[in-house]
């Protein structure tokens, strides 16, 4: 009689433990947090050329015009900014673009953006003779835009729609197709191929803030589109038949799903680059602690992206002083042990 009294209810037992989830995960929200400020903090003291606290303090809260000031406001805190973006826009891309390809690895070469905006790119210093950055960003951006387009167009047609077996394929389609063009290009022309390197390797270096100003309302309306699409995506998970059947409308959902990636995956990659392992790491890293409910891995994503970015940025300017290495390599270098590490200590996660 003690004990049946003493027990908790039934239903209490569940509710207790969501709500343990729950204050975990936004614990954890917090700590990534905290994590990127530290890491922000870190990419504006460190680089290929020291500073003293009391220089980048100066830099930061009374410029003068001296070296360090130029050196902080204009060099660092706008290749910090940039960084903080991409690489959130990168995360979220990459969380989207592996709920709605079941592909867990998913990126933006797998439905061909990276390889729209690279031809667009080239296509641009080839034909039109584009050479600034703000010229070819945008012809990046277009073209970004056009591959993920013409990926939803080829899987919509297909029989069945847009399945994540069509959309996987026709972004292997696009990709090979638009990788051979700009190869072509950039064979046919020295000049084409010079300034083409630079921009593919991948890197948040060189670009002015007005730049990452101008990126903002896309990213801003691309992390509003994935917001809405997570409780669809998380019906997509059970299966089309079964998120039909709660009344999810998933042409809707899938269109929804694709324009987030294309605007968040097309700015980042038309300003900084192709950067790999982005996307992949932080969303493999935030499923490991929120499990598969895609309104928290989106959060969680997107925070690790831009704390990917912001390490492998500063990672970059420390290890190849008084030189730098651009973030898409430290990224790839880094970035391959780590996913290899988390796919032989942790049960893959089924999509």
């Amino acid at each position: 009689m003690t004990e049946a009294l003493s027990a908790p209810p039934r239903e209490a037992v569940p509710r207790q433990v969501a709500d343990a989830r729950a204050a975990r995960r936004w614990g954890g929200l917090a700590v990534l947090c905290g994590v990127l400020l530290l890491a922000a903090l870190l990419s504006v003291v460190l680089g290929s050329k020291p500073l003293s606290l009391g220089q980048v303090w100066h830099g930061l809260w009374s410029p003068t015009g001296t070296e360090g000031d130029v050196i902080i406001r204009s060099l660092r805190l706008p290749r910090t900014a940039l960084a903080v973006v991409a690489g959130c826009a990168l995360g979220v891309a990459g969380a989207l673009m592996q709920g709605h390809t079941r592909n867990p690895i998913a990126d933006p070469v797998l439905l061909g953006v990276s390889a729209g905006a690279g031809m667009f790119v080239a296509g641009g210093i080839f034909v039109l003779g584009i050479s600034s950055l703000y010229g070819y960003v945008w012809f990046g951006f277009a073209g970004a835009m056009l591959a993920t387009t013409v990926v939803y167009l080829v899987g919509t047609a297909a029989r069945g729609g847009a399945t994540p077996v069509t959309l996987a394929l026709a972004g292997a389609a696009v990709h090979a197709l638009f990788t051979a063009l700009t190869a072509g290009m950039i064979l046919l022309d020295q000049r084409a191929l010079d300034t083409y390197r630079f921009w593919t390797v991948g890197s948040v270096g060189g670009r002015p803030i007005d730049l990452t100003l101008d990126m903002l309302p896309f990213i801003a309306l691309g992390l509003l589109l994935a917001a809405a699409n997570a409780p669809g995506l998380n019906a997509l998970s059970l299966g089309e038949d079964v998120a039909r059947a709660l009344g999810v409308r998933v042409g809707l959902t899938r269109f929804t799903g694709m324009a987030a990636i294309t605007l968040l995956t097309g700015t980042a990659v038309a300003v900084c680059g192709p950067i790999g392992f982005v996307g992949l790491m932080a969303t493999h890293i935030g499923r490991a602690f929120t499990g598969p409910d895609y309104r928290w891995v989106l959060c969680y994503a997107g925070l690790l992206g831009a704390i990917l970015m912001v390490l492998g940025d500063v990672l970059g300017r420390v290890v190849a002083r008084p030189g730098e290495l651009p973030v898409g390599i430290m990224l790839a270098l880094t970035g391959a042990p780590v996913f290899i590490y988390l796919v032989r200590r942790r049960k893959p996660v089924r999509l």
